[in-house]
């Protein structure tokens, strides 16, 4: 029995590495990695030819990306500009394509049946889709956190960071709370990501599948954007991404941060469900 479950272990981590290897290694995946990848070094080349000649970064009129204003007396504010930037569209849509593709575009391009035949059962591959999607979504974050630091302290002065609150905290520190919110970030995403495996188990099309995924983010969005409707803003999955800019205070305002996460679970947990529940009776014909 001992050597049983020793092997059914490393049989279902076998499993779980080839579903992220064969993510990983597809050219839509890099090609999505590397548009993130694109996206802080604009803003910081954007920034350094604005700036160039004694102008001010952003909007003068106060529109763009949070923290942006920053950028030019402290490279290491384009980590949280860049992940400010990408996290309401880019971040999400990305992860969007990945979630819908997942279990939808398996059975459009009819291998959905054949991973059923190896004994993996439909939970342990629903597991390790969804573990696979979330994998993206810290990879996806760190791709866009890792270039807008390089490439900030390329172009721009580092140090002491000053936080919102006005105090002074180390480098060393300020690149601490630039990990940790890499890391929230990477978690706003979790409910998301469910959504979009609940998703990918209701169609065979994995067009369609994640064209609907990034249809309903835009939705959503808009209706968190609408003050009528602000009595079920915090009900929303999108509702507290931004939270994150309380990290960068002193001390810590967690609020925000611990409400966001709360969210991002029960959609996890209600949509991982309703994903287990059809999955687990759907009847695969391709």
């Amino acid at each position: 029995m001992p050597g049983a479950r020793s092997s059914a272990f490393w049989w279902t981590l076998g499993f779980f590495r080839s579903e992220w290897v064969t993510t990983f290694r597809r050219w839509r995946t890099l090609a999505l990695l590397a548009v993130l990848a694109a996206v802080p070094v604009l803003v910081g080349v954007a920034v350094k030819i604005q700036t160039s000649g004694g102008g001010e970064a952003g909007d003068p009129h106060g529109g763009g990306p949070a923290f942006l204003t920053q950028v030019t007396n402290n490279g290491l504010f384009l980590v949280f500009a860049a992940l400010a930037a990408t996290l309401p569209v880019f971040l999400p849509m990305t992860v969007g394509v990945i979630a819908g593709d997942s279990v939808a575009g398996e059975s459009a391009g009819g291998t959905l049946r054949y991973l059923l035949v190896v004994p993996a059962g439909r939970t342990r591959l629903l597991l390790a889709k969804y573990a696979t999607t979330l994998a993206f979504c810290l990879t996806a974050t760190v791709v866009v956190a890792a270039f807008a630091l390089a490439t900030g302290a390329l172009l721009f002065p580092t140090g002491d960071v000053t936080t919102i609150s006005g105090t002074t905290i180390s480098f060393g520190a300020g690149l601490l709370r630039a990990l940790l919110v890499a890391v929230l970030v990477a978690a706003s995403l979790v409910g998301f990501a469910a959504i979009g495996l609940f998703v990918s188990t209701l169609t065979s099309s994995g067009i369609a599948a994640m064209a609907s995924t990034v249809g309903l983010l835009i939705t959503v969005q808009i209706v968190d954007s609408i003050p009528q409707l602000d009595v079920i803003h915090p009900y929303l999955f999108p509702h507290y991404w931004l939270s994150f800019a309380d990290v960068l205070r002193a001390p810590v305002l967690w609020d925000g941060v611990v409400k966001n996460l709360v969210v991002q679970g029960v959609y996890a947990l209600v949509f991982g469900s309703a994903a287990w529940a059809r999955f687990s009776t759907k009847d695969v014909t391709a």
